[in-house]
């Protein structure tokens, strides 16, 4: 329909400039024309990003099983961090933000100590990655929490939003297994649901 549609529309067109008799069609490329119309306005009308994924009831996009969805942020040093560069270690992810009181208990308590335990670890990655803040702000933070291991700029949110809805709330963490496949997803910041995680880093560490 979409076709004829713009086929007519073209033809009345040239007719109204009163030159429709004069002009030769060359039919392949018209319709060819007409393809690459359709397929765009197709594309315009179905082509859904990640913030239309639909989400589970804590706002993951993604589930356990899945390949972790690849990107590269910046750490405070300046220097880039891509996930898929560390493909045959495991790798645990943590979303966080200055504003967020969970993240910063869970930090010091929970996520600093794990960190501790396993940094020397070769097999071993862990970043944190703070959501849509500028660099002094997260440097501050940084300083305030106490925490050692890696924290990286999230501008926009753009990396959040490949695994949450981007309403969704923080602290997140992600565990992700040597083969790239996301095997834990935990929300907020609860003792047994932590302490299950970070059993299921051992866990992986002990797999050759």
């Amino acid at each position: 329909m979409l076709l004829r549609y713009l086929k007519s529309l073209i033809y009345n067109s040239v007719a109204e400039l009163g030159i429709h008799s004069q002009i030769i069609i060359d039919m392949k490329r018209f319709r060819f024309f007409l393809l690459c119309i359709a397929c765009l306005a197709t594309f315009s009308c179905t082509g859904k990003t990640n913030d239309d994924a639909k989400a589970d009831s804590v706002g993951y996009i993604v589930k356990v099983g899945d390949i972790a969805p690849d990107f590269t942020v910046k750490l405070t040093n300046g220097k880039d961090w891509t996930l898929s560069q560390h493909r045959g270690k495991v790798v645990l992810l943590q979303f966080t933000a200055s504003w967020c009181g969970v993240c910063r208990k869970e930090m010091k308590e929970a996520l600093e100590p794990l960190w501790k335990k396993h940094e020397n670890n070769p097999d071993f990655v862990f970043i944190g990655i703070d959501r849509d803040e500028p660099l002094d702000v997260v440097e501050k933070f940084i300083q305030q929490t106490g925490v050692t291991y890696p924290i990286a700029l999230d501008p926009g949110a753009e990396t959040y939003v490949k695994y949450a809805e981007r309403t969704s709330g923080i602290t997140r963490n992600i565990l992700i297994d040597r083969n790239g496949r996301i095997i834990k997803l935990t929300r907020l910041y609860k003792p047994d649901e932590f302490k299950a995680l970070a059993d299921a880093v051992e866990k992986e560490l002990e797999k050759e």
